[in-house]
C-alpha cells in the first residue's frame, strides 16, 4: 500500500476535480474541427446574440469609436469574438473571429480584438464564466478613473446581481498584465472597474453580461445624482442586506460576502433573446456530492495501485 504522506492532499485534489468538473459542464459542446464549430448552429446563435449586445450597448452609449469588446466560449478550446478596429453598432455575424485559450486565431476574416487576453484569463479562471463583455460606460468609467468605488448597500438590484464593486490597478490595455489585474478578483466578483479604463462583466450568457454592464452603470449614476442630494446616503438594513444575500445564494451567484462556492450559476431567460445554452443547473448539493465521489475514488485507486 502506498504511504498515505505520499498521496495528494484531499482537498487540493477535491478542488481540482471541482474545476476540472465545472469547465465540463460550462461548456458541453463537443470537440471537433475548428470550422465546423465556428459555422455550427449553435456557434450561429452566438453570434447572433454577440452582434444584438454590440448594438445595444452602442445604442446606449457605453462604447464609442471602436470601443469595447465581447466574447462567447463555444467549446471547451475555443472563443468566439468580436474583432478589432470595428463600431460596435456596425457589428455583423461575418465579422466575428474564433480563437484559442492561447488567443491562437483559429477563423474569421478579421484579426481578433486586442483585449482578448483579458477575457481569456477570465475563462481560464472561472469555469462558469460563458461570456464576457469589456465596455466604457461613462458613470461607471467616470467612477474607474477617479478611483472611487461606490458605496454599497443601495439598491437591491446593485446587491443580488453584482455585489460589493471592486476596482482593479491600471496597467497597459492590451497586455498581459492587464488581464492579470483582475485574475485575483473574478471568482467573488461578476463585474469589474477596471482603473482609468472602464468595466469588465462575465455571466453565462452574452444577454446577461450586458445586463450587468446596465446594472452597474445606472448603480452609479444613481449613486452620483442621490449623493447631490443628501450625503451620506442612507443603507438597506443589514438585516435586510442578508435576506438580499440568502437570494443571491440560491441564485449561486458571486459575492465576497458569502462563503465561497463552487457551484454552477444559476439560469436565467432573457425576456427577448435565446436562452442560455448551458447544461442543465446541477444542484449545489449534488455537484458537491460528485465532487467528493470522483475524489475519493481517485484516492482510492492511487492507494491501490501504490
Amino acid at each position: 500500500m502506498r504511504d498515505n504522506a505520499t498521496l495528494p492532499d484531499q482537498e487540493m485534489l477535491a478542488e481540482t476535480v471541482r474545476k476540472v468538473l465545472g469547465q465540463w459542464l460550462a461548456c458541453p459542446e463537443p470537440a471537433g474541427p475548428p470550422h465546423k464549430l465556428f459555422h455550427s448552429p449553435r456557434a450561429r446563435e452566438l453570434k447572433q446574440e454577440i452582434v444584438r449586445a454590440g448594438r445595444k450597448l452602442w445604442h446606449r452609449q457605453y462604447v464609442d469609436g471602436n470601443g469595447g469588446n465581447i466574447s462567447v466560449r463555444l467549446s471547451p478550446e475555443f472563443v468566439i469574438c468580436t474583432p478589432t478596429m470595428l463600431s460596435k453598432g456596425d457589428l455583423r455575424v461575418e465579422h466575428l473571429s474564433m480563437v484559442n485559450l492561447d488567443n491562437s486565431q483559429v477563423m474569421g476574416n478579421l484579426p481578433q480584438t486586442s483585449e482578448i487576453q483579458l477575457h481569456l484569463e477570465i475563462y481560464k479562471e472561472v469555469p462558469e464564466a460563458r461570456a464576457i463583455i469589456h465596455c466604457h460606460p461613462p458613470y461607471a468609467t467616470a467612477h474607474a478613473i477617479a478611483g472611487i468605488v461606490p458605496p454599497g448597500n443601495l439598491v437591491p438590484e446593485q446587491e443580488i446581481f453584482i455585489g460589493p464593486v471592486v476596482l482593479a490597478p491600471y496597467e497597459t490595455p492590451g497586455t498581459l498584465e492587464f488581464a492579470r489585474t483582475v485574475t485575483p478578483l473574478v471568482q467573488r466578483h461578476n463585474t469589474i472597474l477596471l482603473a482609468n479604463h472602464g468595466v469588465v462583466c462575465w455571466a453565462d450568457t452574452v444577454t446577461h453580461a450586458e445586463w450587468n454592464v446596465e446594472v452597474i452603470e445606472n448603480y452609479c449614476k444613481t449613486v452620483m445624482i442621490a449623493s447631490q442630494l443628501r450625503s451620506p446616503l442612507p443603507q438597506i438594513p443589514p438585516e435586510k442586506v442578508n435576506e438580499l444575500l440568502a437570494i443571491k445564494q440560491r441564485l449561486g451567484m458571486p459575492d465576497p460576502r458569502l462563503p465561497r462556492q463552487h457551484p454552477r450559476r444559476k439560469k436565467r431567460t432573457p425576456a427577448n433573446g435565446p436562452a442560455s445554452t448551458t447544461m442543465p443547473m446541477q444542484d449545489p448539493a449534488d455537484t458537491e456530492a460528485l465532487v467528493a465521489t470522483i475524489t475519493a475514488e481517485i484516492l482510492r485507486i492511487m492507494e491501490l495501485r501504490g
